[in-house]
């Protein structure tokens, strides 16, 4: 979000999963999006400016020291060592992107859903009213 980070990713598949766990919802506010990438194929600059944190015995997640915003969730431990989550919202463009799994659809709460009737509002609409602030 703030640019401190940035990354560049080779062989990036065009599939992501949401991930629905107790964790990821304190992590991001809601269910984590994130696309796989094999570790060795991903190149960071700014790396001084990730934070890691050991989330569990078997995972870790990465964050933006300067405006926090969420990076990755890896496993450290496990048959499946050796690739990468990476939020989704770190993507210049996703549009293409077709979700293949959602984990941990039991802790799925309310949130998720999007109700019929919802005020929706396009970005000049929302342009507007912080101009009126």
């Amino acid at each position: 979000m703030c640019g401190a980070v940035s990354f560049r990713a080779t062989d990036m598949k065009d599939k992501f999963s949401i991930c629905h766990c107790k964790q990821c919802q304190r992590w991001v506010g809601g269910a984590f999006r994130g696309v796989n990438v094999a570790t060795e194929n991903l190149e960071f600059t700014g790396r001084e400016n990730i934070s890691v944190f050991a989330s569990s015995d078997f995972a870790e997640r990465a964050n933006c020291k300067i405006c926090g915003s969420a990076i990755w969730w890896r496993l450290t431990a496990g048959k499946y060592v050796g690739n990468t989550s990476i939020a989704m919202g770190l993507l210049d463009d996703s549009d293409s992107m077709v979700m293949k799994s959602e984990l941990f659809v039991d802790y799925k709460n309310s949130t998720n859903e999007l109700p019929e009737g919802r005020e929706q509002m396009t970005a000049a609409d929302v342009e507007k009213i912080i101009a009126g602030f």
